[in-house]
C-alpha cells in the first residue's frame, strides 16, 4: 500500500509585499536590501517570538506555519504594527507594506513544505487584505475573538478565487480611520452606487511615443466598462484631467463621486510590454485586485484588445460582486429594488431548489417596488427556465411560458441589457427555438463582449444546437473572463466535453461542480451518462441512484423536456447512456 500523506491541523500565515513590482522598478537593489533588513530586524524575530516557522519565501512573500492560531494572529498583527511604525519615517514611495492572511485548516506536509486548501485559503485571504492589514477566516476569528485584544471587522462571506465554498472573512487595519475591504465606506462623499473612474495609465517606458498606447488602453477600458449597464463609469474627459498629476486616489474618488478607481501602468522594453492594473476602493484606498500582464509586442492592436478585455471583465465582475456583498449585508428594512435584484441573483447562483424559489420571491418583490426594472424580469425568467433544466417543477408547460414571457418583458423594458438578451436565448432554446436562441445570445455578446454570463449562455445554446466546438470555446472564454465563475459554468463545460466524447475531461469538470453543489441534478445526470459512456458502469449506477434520491423527477421519460437537443440522435444517445447507468423509465 502507498504511504498516506502526513496531515495535520495548523495555523497558516501568508504575507505579500504590496506593489512589489513598482518598488523593484524604482530601485531593485535598494528594495531587496530593505526587504532583507526588515526580515532581520522586525519580521524574523517576531516569528520566532510567537513560535512560528518560515515554510518558504517567494521573493516578495512569506508562507509561515504556527502550532497556535492565537500566536499566528498575534504575530501577524504585531508585524504589521511594527512595519507601520517603521514606515512612518520612510518616504511613501519607498515604503515596504505587507498584506497578510491567516487561516486555520488541515494541511498536507511534504518534507519542509505544506500544501492543501488550508494553505490556499490563507493565500487568498492575503490578496483581499488591506495594505498594512490582516484578513482572517471565520475559523481563526472564532478561536481568537475572546483571547486577543484585537478588533476585527466583519467583511462578510466572500467567494475567493479557486476556493470551492464562500469564506466568512474578518479584517484588521492599523489605521482606525480606514475601513477594511467589505466594511462600511469611510466617506459620505464616495458614491454608494457601483461606479468606477479609470485613471490614465502611466507610461513608464521613458518613450514619449508609447504615450498613445497607454492612453489607448485607458480609453478602451472606459468604453468597455461602460457596456455594463449596472456600473456608472466616469467619462474620459473627467479622468484625463488628472493625467500627469500625483494622485491621492481616495480624494480623486471623492471628487469624482465614485466608489472604485482603476489605475495602471505600461512599461515597454524591446519587443516586450508589461502592463499592471489595480482596482482601488475609493473610500479606503485599499487594493481590491491587482494583476500584471507580460506580453510580446507581436501585434500591438491584438495585444491591446486582449489586455482591455481581461482587465474590463475582471474589474466589472469585482465591482458587481462587491455590490452583491453590500446588498446581502443591508438591513432588510433598507433595501430597494436594485438591492433585492442583487440578492435574488446571489440566491439563484447557489443552484438549489429552495434558493431558486427564494430568488423568484426576491425578484418579484423588486418588480413590485419598480415595475419597469428589466433586470428583475430577467432573473424571474431564469428561475422558471431552471425549473425545467433541473426538473424541479410540476408544470413544465407553465414554466416554459413564464420563462419566455418574463424574458421578453425584460427586453421590452431595456433593449440594451446584455444579460436580458442572453436569458431570452436560454428561454428560447428550451422552447425549441434553437436558431432564435443563437441570435439572442449573439446580441447579448454584441452589447457587452466582456460579460462572462453572456458567453456562458451562448455556450449552452450552442450545446443544444449541436455546435459543440463553438460552445466549448464560448464557455472556456466565460471562465477566463470570470475566474470566480459560478458552478453552473462547469456543468456547461462538462456537458460539451461529454457530447464531444472526451469523457475523462467531462468527468473531471462535472466532479468539480459537484464538490461545491452536490445536489445539482443536471451535473449528476451528465456525470452518470459520462461514466456509462466511458464503460464505468458501477460508478455510473452510483451516480444515477444518488440522482434519483436528490430528485425523483429525474427519469428517462422527462429527459427530452429538460434537455432540448436539436439533433434527436444526440438526445437518444444521452438517454441510452442514462438507461445503462440505471436511471428508471
Amino acid at each position: 500500500m502507498s504511504e498516506q500523506p502526513l496531515r495535520k491541523l495548523a495555523a497558516i500565515v501568508s504575507a505579500d509585499v504590496v506593489g512589489y513590482s513598482r518598488l523593484m522598478g524604482l530601485d531593485e537593489t535598494g528594495t531587496l536590501a530593505d526587504l532583507r533588513r526588515h526580515r532581520e530586524d522586525i519580521i524574523d524575530p517576531l516569528i520566532a517570538k510567537f513560535g512560528g516557522r518560515i515554510v518558504k519565501t517567494m521573493g516578495d512573500g512569506l508562507l509561515l506555519e504556527f502550532p497556535s492560531v492565537v500566536n499566528a494572529t498575534e504575530c501577524a498583527v504585531a508585524v504589521q504594527q511594527a512595519m507601520a511604525e517603521h514606515n512612518a519615517k520612510v518616504d511613501e514611495e519607498r515604503r515596504i507594506v505587507f498584506r497578510v492572511g491567516v487561516n486555520l485548516g488541515d494541511i498536507i506536509v511534504e518534507g519542509e513544505d505544506i500544501l492543501g486548501d488550508g494553505v490556499n485559503i490563507a493565500a487568498r485571504l492575503q490578496t483581499i487584505a488591506a495594505p498594512g492589514g490582516v484578513s482572517i477566516s471565520r475559523r481563526v476569528y472564532e478561536d481568537v475573538q475572546d483571547r486577543l485584544d484585537i478588533a476585527f471587522e466583519n467583511g462578510g462571506e466572500l467567494t475567493l478565487k479557486n476556493i470551492a465554498r464562500p469564506v466568512q472573512v474578518w479584517h484588521w487595519s492599523p489605521d482606525k480611520a480606514a475601513v477594511p475591504v467589505g466594511g462600511k465606506p469611510a466617506s459620505d462623499s464616495v458614491s454608494e452606487e457601483p461606479s468606477v473612474a479609470v485613471m490614465p495609465f502611466d507610461n513608464m517606458s521613458g518613450d514619449p511615443e508609447q504615450e498613445y498606447f497607454a492612453d489607448g488602453i485607458t480609453e478602451d477600458i472606459i468604453t468597455e466598462l461602460s457596456r455594463y449597464g449596472d456600473i456608472h463609469v466616469t467619462a474620459r474627459n473627467s479622468t484625463f484631467a488628472y493625467k500627469g498629476r500625483a494622485l491621492d486616489l481616495t480624494q480623486v474618488a471623492a471628487e469624482l463621486g465614485v466608489r472604485f478607481v482603476v489605475e495602471g501602468s505600461i512599461r515597454k522594453a524591446g519587443r516586450r510590454v508589461r502592463i499592471t492594473a489595480q482596482l482601488i476602493d475609493g473610500a479606503t484606498g485599499n487594493h481590491l485586485w491587482a494583476e500584471r500582464y507580460d506580453r510580446e509586442l507581436e501585434d500591438i492592436f491584438e495585444l491591446q484588445d486582449e489586455i482591455t478585455r481581461t482587465i474590463t471583465a475582471t474589474v466589472g465582475g469585482r465591482v458587481i460582486q462587491d455590490d452583491i456583498s453590500r446588498a446581502l449585508r443591508k438591513d432588510p428594512n433598507d433595501v430597494d429594488a436594485y438591492d433585492l435584484t442583487l440578492q435574488a441573483d446571489y440566491r439563484f447562483s447557489r443552484l438549489s431548489k429552495s434558493d431558486n424559489l427564494e430568488a423568484r420571491r426576491l425578484a418579484t418583490q423588486a418588480i413590485e417596488l419598480a415595475p419597469d426594472f428589466a433586470r428583475a424580469y430577467a432573473i424571474l425568467s431564469t428561475t422558471h427556465t431552471f425549473e425545467i433544466i433541473q426538473l424541479w417543477g410540476t408544470d413544465a408547460e407553465k414554466s416554459l411560458k413564464l420563462g419566455l414571457d418574463f424574458a421578453i418583458k425584460g427586453i421590452s423594458l431595456d433593449d440594451r441589457d446584455a444579460r436580458a438578451h442572453g436569458i431570452l436565448g436560454l428561454a428560447e432554446v428550451y422552447s425549441g427555438f434553437h436558431d432564435r436562441a443563437i441570435e439572442s445570445t449573439k446580441k447579448s455578446i454584441k452589447i457587452n463582449p466582456n460579460n462572462a454570463t453572456s458567453h456562458s449562455l451562448i455556450g449552452i445554446v450552442h450545446a443544444y444546437a449541436g455546435q459543440l466546438e463553438a460552445g466549448l470555446e464560448a464557455i472556456d472564454l466565460a471562465m477566463r473572463l470570470n475566474p470566480l465563475h459560478p458552478a453552473h459554468y462547469g456543468i456547461i463545460r462538462g456537458r460539451l466535453q461529454y457530447l464531444l466524447g472526451t469523457y475523462d475531461e467531462a468527468e473531471r469538470s462535472l466532479r468539480d461542480v459537484l464538490k461545491s453543489t452536490p445536489e445539482f441534478p443536471a451535473a449528476r445526470a451528465h456525470l452518470a451518462a459520462t461514466l456509462a459512456a466511458a464503460g464505468k458502469l458501477d460508478e455510473a449506477r452510483i451516480e444515477a441512484e444518488t440522482l434519483i434520491k436528490i430528485n425523483p423527477n429525474y427519469r428517462l421519460g422527462n429527459i427530452p423536456m429538460s434537455h432540448p437537443y436539436k439533433d434527436r440522435d444526440v438526445l437518444d444517445k444521452f438517454i441510452d447512456d442514462l438507461r445503462r447507468a440505471g436511471l428508471p423509465e
